[in-house]
Order: structure tokens, then C-alpha cells, then sequence
């Protein structure tokens, strides 16, 4: 069997299967058992596959083809150009989150209304703290990381499985020394050295429980705990559900943080928040009420509400 052929029978399988995007997703899979880009496949339409490469893309095709993400077939994903491992225990990492970072990134560098003090230069970063709250997949606090090298993270899930991950992920994108990762329910996550300890989490004098931060970006569950078997099977049957039930009305992580995260910035500190489709308005209200000013409703590049900002 050649490439095309393999292609071309591929995208008819899991076009049956209703998988969207069929050839795309055939390519992709093809390109990552042949460990080439799948532009190059066009240029090696004519080459026959091995044995073994055709079963293993058998065996992928018909993964794909009972729904499974093929982000969980290849083990990785791109975010923000970093490689990201994800599995089930972790959310994978949307490409409308990189606006998340985008903008995180441009705060902490003085860009975008947030001048830096007159001895900084435009594109430093200043040496502030990060709050990354439901870290998951730890993608968002690598990309910042990366992007600010100035700036020290703290990064917090209530899921152990999650943060082993994040801290591999820290690890293989060369951040993990700027990043302390803290298991635990909520903000109990910033108060608790012993649930730190049984994270693994390494002990930091500069980042204690009650530090104050400069910055807290998060993407919560926000979900309506209703509407989860309503998704699509690669959400609804891979993701975590932790990472998808935001409550009865999908709003639960929002007032926590709305309530909460005030206390824990510093003067002139921001929030960032990811919420979903027809949130924006209930979300404003909401932090409006606990006297936050709302800066900012970001669109993504898809150009549906997507990101808030706010400061006290």
C-alpha cells in the first residue's frame, strides 16, 4: 500500500465514523508513524509502507475511528510552539487558549497599557509571580514561563495525576526550575505545605503559601455539568470530567476566584480568565458584583468572547 492509498482508505474510514476533518486527521496520523511533516507526504505519494507501518496505522485509524483524540493516539500536542504530552487525566490544550498567554505574556513584559518601571527595557520581563490555578496539562504556565523568563510561577491542581504530568511537560520544555506545581481543592492548594509535599512539589522560600501575585490566569472547568454528555465522544469520553464540570450553570470556578483571588494579588495585579461560548456576560457580573473592574472582554481568533480582565 502506498501513501495516497493509505491516505485516501484512511480518510473513507473515519469519514464513515463521522470523525471530522477526515484526510486531515489520516494525514496527520499517517505523518506520525512515517516521523515526518505531513507536508512531506506529498512529496511520497509513490512510497510503499512496511508491514509495520501499516499496522500501526491500522491500529491508529481504528482508534481514531472509535473517537479517540488523536492527540491521545500520537502522546503530545503543539501549544503556544511547545510540545505538550497530554493523556486522560489531563484537558488537551485548545489553540483558542494561547490568547491566554498571549495576553498574560504582554502583561507581564509592560506590553499592551501595562508600561514597565523606566529602568526596563520594552520586551523584559519584570520579575514578577504567576499564578497559574487549574494548571492541567501545565501548558499554560510552560508557554508563560518561556515567554518571561523573569517571571516564577506557581501552578495548582486538585488532580495528582495532572501535575505528575505538568511537571514532566515543565521538565522537557526546560522551565521546571521557574515553576512550582502545588496539588490541592482550590486555592486550598496555595495553603497547605503538606498537600505540596505530597505533590512532589518542591519546597521554595521565595514562594511561600501566602505570597502575593502579580498575576492569575486560569482556564476552569466551565462546562454545565448537564451539558457533558451532550459533547462531542473525543471531550465527553477522554477528557477528565474534573477538567469540564464547572457546576450546575458551568459558573462554580468563577465565583470562587471572583471571591477569592483579590486577596492574593498584589496592587495593580490582574486576573485573566478562559470561559466558554455565551458565558461573558454572567462571568463580568459576577466579578463585577465582588467590585472588580472589568478591563477587558477579549475575543479569540475565532472572534467569540473568550478571555476577561479584570483588576481591583
Amino acid at each position: 500500500m502506498t501513501v495516497l492509498e493509505a491516505i485516501q482508505k484512511s480518510a473513507e474510514f473515519l469519514g464513515k465514523k463521522n470523525v471530522e476533518s477526515p484526510r486531515l486527521q489520516a494525514e496527520l496520523l499517517l505523518a506520525h508513524v512515517l516521523k515526518m511533516p505531513r507536508m512531506k507526504l506529498y512529496l511520497n505519494f509513490d512510497r510503499g509502507l512496511t508491514p509495520a507501518e501499516t499496522d500501526t496505522l491500522r491500529e491508529f485509524i481504528k482508534r481514531r475511528g472509535q473517537r479517540e483524540p488523536l492527540q491521545h493516539i500520537t502522546g503530545a500536542t503543539s501549544f503556544c510552539g511547545h510540545e505538550i504530552a497530554v493523556n486522560r487525566n489531563v484537558l488537551v490544550p485548545r489553540p483558542e487558549t494561547e490568547l491566554l498567554v498571549e495576553l498574560g505574556g504582554q502583561f507581564l513584559q509592560g506590553g499592551a497599557g501595562n508600561p514597565l518601571p523606566a529602568d526596563r527595557r520594552a520586551g523584559d520581563c519584570a520579575p514578577r509571580q504567576v499564578l497559574d490555578f487549574c494548571t492541567g496539562s501545565g501548558c499554560i504556565a510552560i508557554a508563560l514561563a518561556a515567554k518571561c523568563p523573569d517571571a516564577k510561577i506557581v501552578a495548582t491542581d486538585i488532580s495528582a495525576e495532572a501535575l505528575a504530568l505538568a511537571k514532566e511537560n515543565a521538565a522537557q520544555n526546560q522551565v521546571a526550575e521557574r515553576i512550582e506545581f502545588r496539588l490541592g481543592d482550590g486555592f486550598a492548594a496555595l495553603e497547605d505545605p503538606g498537600e505540596r509535599r505530597q505533590a512532589g512539589a518542591r519546597e521554595s522560600s521565595d514562594m511561600s503559601p501566602h505570597a502575593q501575585f502579580d498575576l492569575m490566569v486560569s482556564n476552569p472547568p466551565y462546562i454545565p455539568s448537564a451539558e457533558i454528555e451532550t459533547l462531542e465522544p473525543e471531550v465527553r469520553d477522554f477528557d477528565p470530567r474534573a477538567a469540564l464540570d464547572g457546576g450546575a450553570d458551568g459558573l462554580a470556578f468563577y465565583r470562587l476566584i471572583a471571591g477569592q483571588a483579590g486577596a492574593l494579588l498584589k496592587p495593580g495585579g490582574k486576573v485573566m480568565v478562559e470561559f466558554g461560548d455565551g458565558q461573558a456576560g454572567a462571568i463580568q457580573k459576577i466579578f463585577e458584583t465582588e467590585k472588580w473592574i472589568v478591563e477587558a472582554v477579549k475575543d479569540d481568533y475565532s472572534h467569540r468572547a473568550r478571555i476577561l480582565v479584570a483588576r481591583r
